[in-house]
């Protein structure tokens, strides 16, 4: 895989990941006492597109940005990931079933790892 592969995750990754917190958590955006626990989702997909714009503008330069957001991610996912899975049996801010947002999370984990190897290990393109 490529650096550019992990670019191009990076991109999917921030935006699903932006777009889906603000829409599990609409009705807690403006309440300041949930800022917490939603505020960390923005700053991972903004560190992880940062990091992609940054790789598209030069490779070499861009790609520690790249693997420190995607460790960031893996990171914060981790933590989310296994804190969900502790609480199955409480409903999910969203609405959803639980087990449904800790198999999107674990997806989300599994993405990280495989971003950060291929950020850290990815062939650049000439």
């Amino acid at each position: 895989m490529t650096l550019s592969f992990s670019r191009a995750l990076a991109v999917f990754v921030g935006v699903f990941t932006l777009l889906a917190e603000i829409a599990r958590r609409r009705h807690q955006l403006l309440d300041p006492a949930a800022l917490p626990l939603w505020i960390d989702d923005v700053l991972l997909a903004g560190f992880l597109l940062f990091g992609a714009w940054r790789v598209a503008a030069d490779q070499q330069a861009g790609r520690p940005v790249l693997a420190a957001a995607w460790g960031f991610m893996c990171g914060l996912t981790y933590y989310s990931f296994f804190g969900q899975l502790q609480r199955l049996a409480e409903p999910d801010p969203s609405g959803l079933a639980p087990v449904w947002v800790v198999a999107v999370k674990g997806v989300g984990l599994a993405l990280g790892i495989i971003g950060l190897v291929t950020a850290l290990k990815g062939r650049v393109r000439a």
